[in-house]
């Protein structure tokens, strides 16, 4: 039981950092060049964002580049 909490605690904390774009995207493409993650790709009709490889930028710059791209103001916290 113990390893099963361990793991979906694991689980929620990689959840928790991660960065989603919503429905709001105007599909620009600014938000993809800018990941160091290369977690941004373009989705059926707006860019997405894989959870599991987002780390919103931490190791790499102060905040997540792609809410600092964002001209809509769509990428927001998962």
């Amino acid at each position: 039981m113990l390893a099963l909490e361990a793991e979906t605690q694991s689980e929620t904390e990689k959840m928790a950092m991660a960065m989603k774009v919503t429905d709001e995207c105007i599909s620009c493409g600014a938000c993809e060049p800018v990941c160091p993650t290369q977690s941004v790709s373009q989705g059926d009709s707006i860019y997405v964002i894989n959870q599991e490889t987002c780390v919103e930028c931490v190791g790499h710059h102060d905040s997540p580049q792609c809410v600092s791209v964002c001209p809509v103001e769509c990428v927001v916290k998962a």
